[in-house]
């Protein structure tokens, strides 16, 4: 027998909005998941747990191991595509989302850096990083499960806390790289949008 539950909501979608919830110009798509009574949630792998949650919603996913899942989700701004990986021998579930953007060396590279900074220090969850090998911008959060006692509320508000912030600092990425912004200028410009968008 299945018992189903409303949890928190996720994901950003233009046009379905959920009073209450999510920051300025973010919009949200309630969400069920299902649990089996018969199957306590603890004995299961915390990326089964995610599987079930991505497959009941109708996701795009790709499962490459045991131990690590890919989620596609369309954003405002951007596709973002996160990966999850399980490490067993440190109980924890990393996640991580790559923008599609490369930097390269010189003075864009040192204005993404000072962005990093300014971004980073409004995050209480999660964090950005500058991928040294290829230039990437990739948000990354980890936790820690012990005993792999995972639930769906966990998983679940871990990918909303970095759609979200990929969705928020996405334009003031772009306002750096492309429109050659300072680190200043790029993130009071990125909460105008933000602001524009509610």
């Amino acid at each position: 027998a299945s018992l189903v539950r409303d949890c928190f909501v996720l994901w950003s979608f233009p046009g379905q909005a959920i009073s209450g919830w999510g920051g300025p110009g973010l919009e949200y798509l309630a969400m069920t998941f299902m649990h089996l009574d018969d199957e306590p949630v603890g004995t299961l792998h915390p990326l089964d747990l995610l599987e079930r949650q991505v497959e009941a919603n109708g996701w795009a996913f790709e499962r490459s191991g045991r131990d690590e899942l890919n989620l596609s989700v369309a954003g405002r701004w951007s596709d973002h595509h996160f990966n999850f990986s399980w490490r067993e021998d440190l109980q924890s579930l990393h996640l991580s989302s790559a923008f599609d953007m490369r930097v390269s060396e010189g003075v864009r590279r040192q204005n993404v850096a000072d962005l990093l900074m300014h971004v980073n220090a409004k995050l209480w969850i999660g964090h950005f990083d500058l991928w040294p090998q290829d230039g990437t911008v990739i948000f990354r959060h980890a936790m820690i499960f012990p005993d792999a006692e995972v639930s769906a509320a966990q998983c679940e508000a871990m990918l909303n806390l970095a759609l979200e912030a990929c969705e928020h600092y996405y334009p003031a990425f772009q306002f750096v790289l492309w429109g050659g912004k300072t680190a200043a200028d790029a993130m009071a410009a990125a909460v105008l949008e933000c602001a524009g968008q509610a």
